[in-house]
Formats: structure tokens, sequence, C-alpha cells
């Protein structure tokens, strides 16, 4: 018997319209799931955006209000995708509610807003889903599964890279997204957080680190209307970029192995170049998003010279049988999304979690937080999770 479950989706920008696609795709892929979303409610505080995105996706509802969403019976569930310093007071009130929660990284600005959601969740009783996508790809969970396993040996080294262009633009509004305030840490919390959960999920806990970071476009103009996605604000008078633009760390994780991350939002000619390197003493594995279906994998016992494969995922890894028949049929980057949807319904169905928590929120968010420690002293620095 499935049995539907109302669905409010809180902040529409991009990430809303994502997260709304992939409810509405959620029976198209997983017929055989207990749960049926039904969207109720759409929230945002621009004006029009929200009766727009009830015509377009079928909300029941709208509001320029969360609260009023706390307070409606008819929501058990909420997509928290609103801006960076809203995360914290929304998911609290949203799970003191008793609203099963699907939160976009990094779930705050501190790792005191991640552990007070995660809090929040763990005390009422409701699940909650955090959106780290990337570690849900077909590929990756395949590279886990062969780490896990020793086919590359005890891993000793890994490099992970996430480098984008989409704030490359000097022209690009001076948003929430580059204010301390509201934004936090930068290119930390939107890039590197899911570097360190990736780092995380493959490879174990982060031990201690060393980092630096930079701001390579000092100033951004301000825009004067409301803004969506990565907006240009051509002539707009200037403002000043309060967090960073690039991080680069070292790691030394708990295993013994060692590290290197790095992020950058301003990389010039770099389109989600995001991707790792995972070396053991007998193998390695390379993944690259923008090739997501493919794994390059070597392993044998060969040491020098052996050479490297191109392994199509197919139906037999992860959840890409959801969604293609057979190896080599590409998934893209909204099917992330449905995945991630997927795990945070079934989640709720079965009272146990699927999929990244507000738990893996917590560690990712304490190495930020080990990272803009390194940066002001100089050295290195223990990830503390509270």
């Amino acid at each position: 018997m499935v049995r539907a479950l109302g669905v409010a989706v809180v902040g529409f920008g991009w990430m809303g319209r994502v997260h709304s696609r992939a409810y509405a795709r959620l029976p198209h892929h997983y017929p055989l799931l207990g749960l049926r979303p039904e969207l109720v409610t759409v929230v945002d505080e621009v004006p029009g955006r929200a009766e727009l995105a009830a015509e377009q996706f079928g909300f029941a509802s709208t509001t320029r209000d969360w609260r009023e969403v706390a307070a409606d019976p008819r929501v058990e569930a909420v997509s928290i995708t609103a801006p960076n310093f809203l995360h914290r007071v929304i998911g609290t009130a949203m799970a003191a509610a008793g609203k099963h929660i699907w939160i976009e990284k990094p779930v705050g600005l501190t790792v005191a807003d991640a552990r007070a959601v995660a809090d929040a969740v763990a005390g009422a009783g409701v699940q909650g889903a955090v959106g780290f996508n990337y570690r849900g790809a077909p590929a990756v969970e395949t590279a886990r599964t062969l780490i896990a396993a020793g086919e590359i040996g005890p891993v000793t080294h890994a490099r992970i890279r996430l480098f984008s262009d989409y704030a490359a633009h000097p022209d690009s509004a001076l948003t929430w997204r580059y204010e301390r305030e509201r934004g936090g840490s930068g290119v930390l919390g939107d890039l590197a957080s899911h570097g360190v959960d990736l780092a995380r999920h493959l490879l174990g806990d982060l031990a201690e680190l060393t980092a630096d970071t930079a701001v390579f476009v000092p100033e951004r103009p301000r825009p004067t209307a409301a803004t969506a996605g990565h907006a240009r604000a051509p002539g707009g008078a200037p403002g000043p970029v309060e967090n960073e633009d690039y991080v680069s760390c070292l790691v030394r994780f708990a295993s013994g192995a060692r590290g290197v991350l790095e992020a950058c939002r301003v990389s010039v000619g770099e389109q989600n170049a995001y991707g790792f390197e995972v070396h053991g003493t007998r193998g390695a594995l390379f993944w690259d998003f923008r090739r997501m279906n493919e794994l390059g994998v070597s392993r044998g016992s060969g040491y020098q010279d052996q050479p490297v494969s191109t392994v199509y995922v197919g139906p037999g890894d992860g959840e890409f049988g959801a969604f293609q028949p057979g190896a080599a049929n590409a998934m893209g980057y909204d099917d992330l999304k449905v995945v991630e949807a997927y795990r945070f319904l079934r989640s709720i169905d079965e009272g146990r979690p699927h999929g990244a928590t507000l738990t893996d929120a917590v560690h990712s968010a304490a190495a930020l937080d080990a990272i803009e420690r390194s940066v002001r002293s100089g050295a290195w620095v223990g990830v503390e999770v509270p």
C-alpha cells in the first residue's frame, strides 16, 4: 500500500526547483517505494516566485513565511533549500514541529549550526537527510566498495578537487553567497563541504589538516533586484567580497593515509571539474564528475606500468538500475537528487537512515572549521567533531 506524504519546499531558487523535480520523478524511478510525495506548499520571500512555482510544479498552496509550514499538519517532510544563514533556524524549527527534513549542505554557517540541527532531528525522532549528492553517484559508490574490499590495497594517498567558474566573472552579483554573515565561509561551504564529505565517505575520518585560502575577486557589484543562482549585476555599486574564493589543504586521515583537497569558485576554464584520485599500495581509482558514469580502475599485481581501465557503471552499481537498463547509458546531476529524494523518503518509510545524514553534515562542518582555524594559525590542527 502506497501512502501519500505531504511535502513542502522552503526556498525556490535553483536548488528548490531541483528538489521539486526530484519529488515529481520518484514514482517513475522507484514505483515500489511505500511513500508517494505530494507537493503541499512552496515558500519563497520574493514576491510572485512561490506562485510561479505552484503554477509550474503543482504545489497546492504558497506562502512567503516558512513558519506557516512548521504549523501546517498537511506537511510531514520539508526540503530546506534556503540560503545558508537560514539553515539553523528553519531546520531546528521544522524538526521541533515533527517534520522530517532534507536540508542542503553545508547546514548553516558553522559547526555549531550543523550540530544544532542534528541535535534537533535526533531529539524529535524525525529523519534528516543532507544534500551531499556526489557520494550517491554509482561510480563513487563502486569506488567505495572497491576500497573497502581492499582491491587497490591499503590507501596511501588521495587528491580531491572541486574547481568551477560560476563566480569567475567580475560582474557576478554580490549576493548573500559572498557575505560572511549570510553565506559563511564561501567556497568552503559551497564546494569544499562536498570534497570533505567525499573524502570521509571513501577513506574514513579526517584526523588533522593544514590549509590556505584566498580571495581573488575582492569586489563585486550589488544586485538591484532579486536574484537566483549565479546572476550578474553589471553596473551595480561595488561591494567587498567577505569570504573565500579558493582553499587548499593537506589532510592526514585517521587511517594514516594522506590527502590533498582543493576547491575554487573562480577557476576560468573549469566547469564543474569535480573529482578524485585515490591511490593504494596495489592500485588506484579515478573519477571525474564530468564523466560521471565512468570510473578509472587500476588493480592487479604489476605495481609498475600497471594499466588503467575505464569501467562504465551499470545496473549492478549503486542506484544506476533505477535510471538506465545497461552500462554506458548516462545518468546526470538531477538523477543524483532523485537518488537523494528516494533515500530520504525510504528513511521516513522505514524509520532508519539511508544516505547522507546530519551526522555527516556535522563531520563536514568540523573539517571546514578546522580549515578556518588552520588558516588563522598557519599550523596543523585537529578535526574536532563536537
